[in-house]
């Protein structure tokens, strides 16, 4: 039996769909959830009310920030917490925030950047973002010239700022899809 040329081409378009439809299903049911969105991967196992201290251990994890491996960053406190397996702190740093800041929840890292100019003219590396706030990315970032200065609070800016070898620390352990908790 003869097929016609456009039998055999509307067969092979019909199979090549079907298999990038299933290629597509594959990829979206490996993606960590919450990745790509702004918004709060998990925020029912984020309190909003400040999580507990340890008063003895100010630089201690604060209990109620999460389970398994995480970024936490505490706006109150301006800190953050590289957690490993195990609930093991592997570093903790201070930082020094933008002026628009996240809202406590659970979050992705969703997109990283090695060197920019950030949005207040200063050269930055190792940029780790995972949300945006009206707008503001907000992420993790190192000024090039080593500087932390508290940013112009007339300006809307989300990046928080960290020295150049805790930005070497955040972007070796902060990954697309590593959660970010956010707690007061």
């Amino acid at each position: 039996m003869v097929r016609s040329s456009s039998g055999i081409v509307a067969g092979l378009t019909a199979a090549a769909l079907a298999a990038i439809g299933f290629l597509a299903y594959q990829a979206s049911a490996d993606v960590p959830s919450g990745l790509g969105s702004s918004r709060a991967a998990d925020s029912s196992t984020t309190e909003a009310a400040k999580a507990p201290r340890d008063r003895q251990h100010p630089t201690a994890l604060p209990a109620a920030s999460g389970t398994g491996r995480r970024v936490v960053y505490s706006v109150d406190d301006d800190r953050v917490w590289l957690v490993g397996a195990g609930d093991r702190v592997k570093r903790t740093f201070k930082v020094t925030p933008g002026t628009v800041d996240p809202a406590p929840a659970a979050y992705a890292v969703t997109s990283r950047s090695g060197k920019i100019t950030g949005s207040d003219g200063v050269a930055v590396e190792h940029v780790v973002r995972f949300t945006n706030v009206s707008g503001v990315a907000i992420g993790f970032s190192a000024a090039l010239n080593d500087t932390t200065s508290t940013p112009a609070p007339s300006k809307k800016l989300g990046g928080i700022r960290e020295s150049r070898e805790d930005g070497t620390a955040m972007w070796e352990f902060a990954t697309i899809g590593t959660r970010v908790t956010v707690i007061k």
